[in-house]
């Protein structure tokens, strides 16, 4: 489904990418982990065409992306959801209108059919009811789930998440890790999540990649990285058996 080939991506003379290659299957949880600053973000970034590759070739479904105009994206775009780090939800609109947003702006869906899409997507999330409130009134992490629903509203055949788990206790984490895991499996999408998080990427994964310094250092199964030597991804390890 995804593909990269040699990617580089440059800012003035700083490279964050240095010549990246691997790909994604249809329907695959790939987690990318790494410390901060290691390029993670502006690999999500690249696939959306928020940036674009200094060198180097981006596959998305069979098409070569890397060069194309604002224009040209804009259909591969509709493939891609993309759920940020915080919730980004519009203070304004209720939760109905927050979820109803992208389809109101990419589809021409009859009032009946758009009640109908944000109910199940609601529901998808584990949130019943609360169509009428304003983010301000619900907690951090149902924020986060009313974005995850406001996402897969408009059916992504991608799922792109940066951070999803940033700032939530424990016991929400994994709610939002089973819900990744469970929308990629209901939905048949391909997602990919940006993470330090090593023990969600274990729990739900179906292929990590460790990048460091804007190179991949290690990549494999869950239980090809549970083997690995190499000392970044120990200490990753280290820290799972320890939590």
């Amino acid at each position: 489904m995804i593909k990269f080939e040699n990617l580089v991506k440059k800012f003035g003379d700083r490279t964050i990418l240095k010549g990246i290659s691997f790909e994604v299957n249809k329907g695959d949880i790939l987690f990318i982990l790494g410390t901060s600053g290691t390029g993670k973000s502006v690999l999500l970034k690249n696939i959306v065409g928020l940036l674009k590759p200094t060198s180097g070739k981006i596959w998305i479904d069979k098409e070569e992306v890397s060069q194309y105009s604002e224009e040209q994206y804009l259909p591969i775009r509709k493939k891609c959801g993309m759920v940020f780090q915080h919730p980004a939800l519009f203070d304004s609109l209720n939760i109905f209108e927050n979820v109803a947003f992208g389809l109101r702006r990419h589809y021409q869906l009859d009032e009946s059919e758009i009640q109908k899409r944000v109910k199940e997507c609601l529901q998808l999330v584990n949130l019943q009811g609360i169509e009428d409130k304003l983010p301000q009134d619900i907690s951090y992490g149902m924020q986060k789930r009313v974005s995850l629903a406001r996402t897969v509203a408009v059916g992504p055949e991608v799922l792109l998440f940066d951070e999803p788990t940033t700032g939530l206790d424990p016991v929400t984490t994994n709610a939002v890790n089973k819900l990744i895991k469970d929308l990629s499996r209901k939905l048949k999408t391909t997602s990919i999540v940006v993470s330090h998080d090593m023990h969600c990427a274990l729990d739900i994964a179906d292929k990590i990649i460790v990048l460091d310094k804007g190179n991949i250092i290690e990549q494999g199964t869950p239980d090809e990285i549970k083997k690995s030597q190499v000392e970044l991804v120990v200490g990753f390890l280290e820290e799972v058996e320890h939590a």
